[in-house]
């Protein structure tokens, strides 16, 4: 089947990629280092992958299954992860500055070192995470519904 990754706001095709599955589309554009920054990436099953060191800024990830991904170091600074489930991930050293982290699930996930400043957590659920060495100046937290 072909899927066709999109620029987020300008629906422009960012790849085309002929796979099995839209995940495995975006593992063979990862492997061809095509930038996904801007892409949408909107509910999208990208559970147990290694994202790590990646740029993915401005990214569309709202409501994304991210569960047990690696994403080690990767630049997510102003990326939509509204409602994203990133639970049991490795987030450590990853850049969130300025994103869009609302209603988020990072439970049992590992944020050590990571920099939050200036990010909407307002609902985000930190239940069991790591979060030592984590930045937060600025960012706006309000407590999980």
């Amino acid at each position: 089947m072909k899927y066709e990754i999109r620029h987020r706001s300008h629906s422009y095709v960012i790849a085309t990629v002929e796979a099995d599955t839209f995940k495995l589309a975006i593992e063979w554009a990862l492997k061809r280092r095509v930038n996904l920054s801007e892409a949408d990436l909107a509910r999208v099953d990208l559970s147990d992958m290694n994202l790590s060191k990646l740029t993915l800024v401005r990214a569309d990830l709202s409501g994304a299954r991210l569960c047990g991904t690696n994403l080690y170091g990767t630049n997510l600074s102003r990326t939509k992860l509204s409602g994203a489930d990133l639970s049991g991930s490795n987030l450590y050293a990853t850049d969130l500055t300025g994103a869009d982290l609302s209603n988020a699930n990072f439970s049992n996930s590992d944020l050590s070192g990571s920099e939050l400043a200036g990010a909407n957590l307002s609902g985000a659920d930190f239940t069991g995470s790591n979060l030592l060495g984590a930045h937060f100046s600025t960012a706006t937290l309000s407590p999980a519904a």
